[in-house]
């Protein structure tokens, strides 16, 4: 399509052995808000490496505002902005120094770049702390003012790898408003990573659901949780159960999907009010006790267990990844 503004063609990136992207290809549109959603270790940072030239491809061809980011990285580096999961502002600098070395790397004039600094400043409410050093500032702050140094150089596409990691509750919602106004305000392209369900649910329009490396599906959030054809039933019995109940459920009217869960069963139904009297029956024809229901609308939680059997990790990863993920927290929430 004419409006895709970043193209991925069997992106592969590997270390050593470990394949940590996985023959990837998709597309993100111009103005949208696009996701990449899984758990630590499942290849996002990876791919915000590539597709920002930090990291070079082993193997197929990825192009951001045209440009392929293998052999024209300077030109994709002008044309995008980048917020990292780590702190990168200079402590020891205030809030407008830092804006203002950050617009000298990409060589804008000092009297424009004092201009867009305090409109952004403005934008993301550290006006009054502009001359403060950075030091002084919360958690929340510091990523607001990473937010404002990723867009100096007024970008086309922003990345933001994993955005709100170790923010406090209003802190995210509050960075969520600051996502949704940059691409009204300025029709820009965000790409983001997260392994918060909610925040994909809430900003992106699409998502790509990632895990050890490959996408596992794409599409709207309502799309995805749509996929699923239904409600969710979870069930927990009294004891384990043989193996002849998956079957027994999995053969009830509008049962369309039975997974075994710790103590009982989750089921994708076409009318969970309708199904959950007959999946009671069915566990009392097998000599068992129900020793709690749920009824549910999908999702993306539901999505993720559906296409990867397992639910999201929030917390798995490498031992580098944890360690790095521990130091973001602790300094978000200082």
């Amino acid at each position: 399509m004419d409006n895709n503004v970043i193209d991925v063609s069997d992106l592969t990136k590997q270390f050593g052995e470990l394949t940590a992207v996985n023959h990837v290809s998709f597309q993100v549109r111009e103005g949208e808000i696009f996701g990449f959603l899984g758990p630590n270790g499942a290849g996002k940072t990876t791919m915000i490496s590539m597709l920002t030239t930090v990291l070079r491809p082993n193997g197929g061809a990825a192009k951001v505002n045209g440009h392929d980011v293998a052999h024209e990285a300077l030109e994709v580096r002008r044309s995008i902005g980048l917020v990292p999961q780590e702190y990168t502002a200079d402590e020891d600098l205030t809030g407008m120094e830092n804006l203002l070395l950050i617009a000298s790397l990409y060589e804008v004039p000092r009297a424009e770049a004092r201009s867009r600094a305090g409109e952004l400043l403005d934008l993301v409410q550290l006006k009054d702390a502009a001359d403060r050093t950075v030091d002084t500032y919360s958690g929340g702050m510091r990523r607001r003012l990473e937010l404002a140094c990723g867009l100096i150089n007024r970008p086309k596409v922003l990345f933001l790898d994993e955005p709100t990691l170790g923010l406090d509750v209003q802190t995210r919602a509050a960075v969520w408003e600051y996502i949704r106004l940059l691409k009204e305000k300025y029709h820009m392209t965000l790409f983001l990573t997260t392994h918060y369900l909610e925040e994909a649910d809430n900003l992106c329009d699409r998502i790509a659901i990632i895990d050890h490396g490959k996408i596992v599906a794409l599409d709207t959030p309502r799309a995805l949780k749509d996929s699923l054809g239904g409600d969710i039933i979870e069930i927990h019995v009294d004891r384990p159960a043989e193996d002849g109940l998956a079957a027994s459920l999995g053969a009830l009217p509008n049962v369309k999907h039975v997974l075994p869960v710790d103590g009982g069963y989750r089921l994708t139904v076409a009318n969970g009010e309708e199904t959950a009297p007959l999946v009671l029956d069915a566990i009392r024809a097998h000599n068992l006790k129900a020793t709690r229901i749920s009824i549910a609308k999908p999702t993306l939680d539901e999505v993720y267990l559906a296409r990867t059997g397992r639910t999201l990790r929030d917390q798995e990863g490498s031992s580098d990844e944890a360690f790095r993920q521990r130091i973001v927290t602790r300094r978000a929430r200082a």
